[in-house]
């Protein structure tokens, strides 16, 4: 049928004949054949030496009929016409079309019996062009200049709509309209909307207007706007940053976060910022992003700040001087070459004096990192190149590791000739893997720059026979040291007398000192230290299968382990790695020349130690629901719970180590529940552990020295069907946002208010004992909240907390208030306790492009303090 339409369509611009009229009801076959098959002979034979404006394809649908005029090139829809032509697309209840000059007409029906109908029209025209859709009563358009007229128009796109008596279009994306609104309320009487005599509207772009009234609940603000310019598409769009106002009791009154915003292209933009307080101050801040889809993402940002508190003639008056940088990329070269950077560089006093987010306040330390890391995927080896600092901003102290390099060679077994394991002779079995590290220290702490740096080398050796039920591990560790310095310790005027007498005379003068004085001995010194271990575990099942009450069985896994290790006393006098110093009394110490280096010295004191634990992990199956044939068995982890103990032969003493037990549960996904505990066997005399047993005693078998453990719970309402909104308008999910941070540049990070979930709870309680002798111990616990609910259909409360029960006070509460006021929304927040208190109250409008249409009121903290 279409394709019969458009051959009579094409055929009006070429001949002149009869009208021809077709009915809904009839089909193509139905057409007199001799009538389309004159047209097509003589279409083949003019369309070789005409051209002519259509030139894709016209479909046309109606509900009543479609007639044509061939002598003046006419078309006539009736009934629920469609008119689709590319991107083009009219609806209507009567539709027009003059082929001869390119134009159409199209308005709608009367019907007094439509509920629906507008000033008694039904079917009015609507005009759609790509994503854009315009309504109206009457409706002419002229499809190749696409200039036309709609009166009473109105456009509805992304919850925002204008409309107007008249609207003109005079090119493809320009519009003009007369006695205009523009609002992005919903409901079909707005609440609130901006009214000007005269918009121009630019597709995609913005809209213009001079002289404009907003009416709030039909009544419109006394002082007109002169001029203003709407975005008439979401997301990123360049355009003013609306500043704050307020005043800070030592700072004056401020002007803050006024800037702009440049959406450069999709893959980069920047961000201007600044501050100006009245008594002299002023800061300015920078952000720059950037972002290439499955390659690279960025940021930089900069900042500057001069601070001036107190009154001019006031002798307690300050002025700092703050900044910051901060950098931020990750880039990934090829899937196995990837880099990560995260640098932050800052005065100490800048967040204290630029921030009032909770966070940045309570900050202590400022941490950068750079990663480049290379796998290979053949051989398993790994490269991994680091950079770190971190900046403590209670002082002046700051540690660097550049660089920190770090090479792993993964497990190879080079007596392995088997292709099958079941083959493999023990020796088989032998792994070797290597790792290597170099790394070079700068810490500068009060003022004193010290760089220190090494190598280490580890290469390990293991095999993993199986004998029996039984897994054997055994394995030897050997660990290479390079350094570039040593610490010499010495006592002034002590280490250089090697004569006795000369000795006695300077003790017996008192001209020697006990101070204890370190110099860097630069020199090349290599430290070769080594250990092995054997160990053994096995696995034991239980099982008991009730078949009741939904329960098909329940499993005990005990998974007990055997290991020994030793490592030598390397600070003997034989290995050659400790020195010696003299005291001023003539004692000779012993002491590791090599303990401040980055990879530390040798291991003092040998150790022959063999460890014991028992893993118990206790699981439950569900049964299989019988009248559910899609239902399936479920395991379900009850517990897992770890004990572990140690005995040192080679100790001298306390040779028997404390008993350590974990645990850890999970009830589906609201109660989470772990804790650790540690038992002692020996007994306390004068504060101080000795080498008794409480058994012995008869005090028992162990007594607690530590036990702490969390619990967490999180609840809340199922999700209400078809309640999808939120208290944020939902930007463009079509358009690529590259970027991971929001465009809107705020002083205040809000939590996007769900109203799906009608109400939430987390509770998490934390609580420690440590218990180290039978007299003295110290209890710490505490309480979070963390709740939310909808005290309506608009309305959302949320609190949020810690308790802590030693103390017997509050940490930093929040009560939080949201009202959703369709086209505006309502924000309050609370601080009652704490250093930082404070309030906002705040009404705005909740479309983004209009997020600056605002009333706020704040104290304390959010008053920038």
């Amino acid at each position: 049928m279409k394709k019969t339409l458009f051959l009579i369509l094409f055929a009006a611009f070429v001949l002149k004949g009869q009208n021809i009229r077709i009915d809904s009801l009839q089909t193509a076959t139905e057409i007199d054949t001799a009538i389309v098959n004159q047209i097509s002979s003589e279409v083949k034979d003019s369309v070789k030496s005409k051209k002519f404006d259509v030139d894709d394809v016209i479909t046309s649908t109606a509900s009543d009929s479609i007639k044509f005029n061939l002598v003046n090139k006419r078309m006539y829809i009736f009934g629920s016409g469609e008119l689709k032509y590319k991107q083009t697309n009219l609806k209507g209840g009567k539709i027009n079309i003059n082929f001869e000059t390119n134009e159409l007409e199209a308005e709608g029906i009367i019907d007094s019996a439509d509920t629906n109908a507008v000033n008694g029209l039904a079917q009015t025209p609507v005009l759609s062009e790509g994503a854009e859709n315009y309504e109206g009563t009457k409706l002419k358009y002229n499809f190749k200049t696409q200039k036309g007229f709609i009166s009473a128009a109105k456009n509805v796109k992304d919850d925002q709509r204008y409309e107007g008596s008249a609207v003109k279009k005079v090119d493809k994306d320009t519009y003009f309209v007369k006695e205009g609104i523009y609002t992005t309320c919903r409901e079909d009487t707005p609440h609130t909307y901006f009214s000007a005599e005269e918009m121009k509207v630019i597709q995609k772009d913005k809209i213009f207007a001079k002289w404009i009234f907003m009416y709030i609940g039909g009544v419109p603000l006394p002082i007109p706007i002169p001029f203003a310019v709407f975005p008439n598409e979401k997301g990123r769009r360049s355009g003013m940053i609306a500043p704050t106002y307020g005043t800070i009791a030592d700072r004056g009154q401020y002007f803050k976060n006024f800037g702009y915003f440049f959406a450069i292209s999709d893959f980069m933009d920047l961000t201007l910022n600044g501050d100006y307080y009245t008594r002299g101050g002023w800061g300015t801040r920078m952000r720059y992003r950037y972002a290439s889809r499955y390659e690279f993402s960025g940021n930089l940002n900069a900042g500057y700040s001069r601070i001036l508190k107190g009154e001019d003639e006031d002798p307690k008056k300050t002025r700092t001087t703050d900044w910051n940088i901060s950098f931020n990329h990750n880039q990934e070269f090829t899937p196995t070459l990837k880099l990560d950077a995260n640098l932050r560089f800052q005065s100490r006093n800048y967040l204290q004096n630029n921030s009032i987010s909770y966070n940045d306040l309570l900050t202590q330390d400022i941490t950068s990192n750079a990663t480049l890391s290379k796998r290979w995927e053949e051989s398993g080896n790994s490269l991994t190149i680091n950079y770190s600092r971190t900046q403590k901003l209670d002082s002046v102290d700051i540690r660097e590791v550049l660089p920190n390099v770090s090479f792993n060679k993964s497990q190879f077994y080079p007596f392995k000739t088997s292709a099958s394991s079941k083959d493999e002779g023990w020796y088989e079995k032998i792994g070797i893997s290597y790792s290597g590290k170099f790394r070079n220290n700068r810490n500068n702490i009060g003022g004193d720059l010290k760089i220190r740096g090494g190598m280490q080398h580890n290469i390990s050796v293991n095999a993993s026979p199986k004998i029996g039920y039984f897994n054997l591990s055994p394995r030897v560790n050997y660990v290479e040291k390079w350094y570039n310095k040593k610490t010499r310790r010495y006592i002034e005027n002590v280490q250089d007398v090697s004569n006795s007498k000369l000795l006695l005379q300077m003790l017996a003068s008192n001209t020697a000192t006990n101070d204890v004085l370190t110099e860097d001995i630069h020199e090349i010194n290599m430290i070769r230290t080594f250990n092995f271990g054997l160990s053994t575990s096995t696995k034991i099942y239980g099982m008991m299968q009730p078949q009741m009450l939904g329960v098909e069985a329940f499993r005990h896994t005990i998974t007990p382990s055997v290991s020994y290790n030793y490592t030598p006393d390397f600070s003997k006098e034989k290995w050659g790695y400790y020195e010696t110093y003299t005291q001023a009394d003539g004692t000779i110490e012993r002491y590791d020349p090599y303990s401040q280096e980055v990879f530390g010295g040798v291991s003092s004191g040998e150790s022959q130690s063999v460890n014991f634990s028992v893993g118990n992990i206790f699981e439950m199956k569900t049964m299989k629901d019988p009248t559910d044939t899609t239902s399936e068995q479920e395991k379900i982890t009850l517990l897992n719970l770890d004990l572990s103990t140690g005995y040192n032969f080679a100790a001298d003493s306390l040779r028997l180590s404390d008993l350590r037990v974990s645990y850890r549960t999970k009830i589906g996904n609201i109660l989470n529940f772990s804790g650790s505990s540690a038992y002692t066997f020996y007994d306390y005399d004068n504060s101080r552990r000795i080498n008794e047993f409480l058994a012995d005693k008869g005090k028992g078998l162990f007594r607690l020295t530590n036990l702490n453990f969390s619990v967490s719970a999180s609840i809340s309402g199922e999700k209400l069907k078809g309640e999808e909104r939120t208290g944020k308008d939902e930007e463009n999910k079509e358009e690529y946002d590259a970027f991971k941070k929001k465009d809107y540049t705020r002083l205040y990070e809000e939590e996007e208010t769900d109203f799906s979930i009608p109400w939430n709870l987390s509770l998490n309680y934390n609580y420690n004992l440590s218990k180290p002798t039978p007299a003295e111990g110290k209890i710490n616990s505490n309480i979070g909240v963390n709740l939310g609910f909808n005290l309506a259909k608009n309305w959302k409360f949320g609190v949020r907390g810690n308790y802590d029960f030693q103390r017997e006070e509050f940490s930093a509460p929040q009560v939080t208030i949201y009202r959703d006021l369709e086209c505006w929304e309502m924000n309050f927040s609370w601080n009652p306790l704490g250093t930082y208190t404070g309030f906002r109250f705040e009404i705005r409008m909740k479309a983004p492009e209009l997020r600056d249409v605002k009333v706020t009121r704040r104290r304390g903290l959010y008053s920038g303090r």
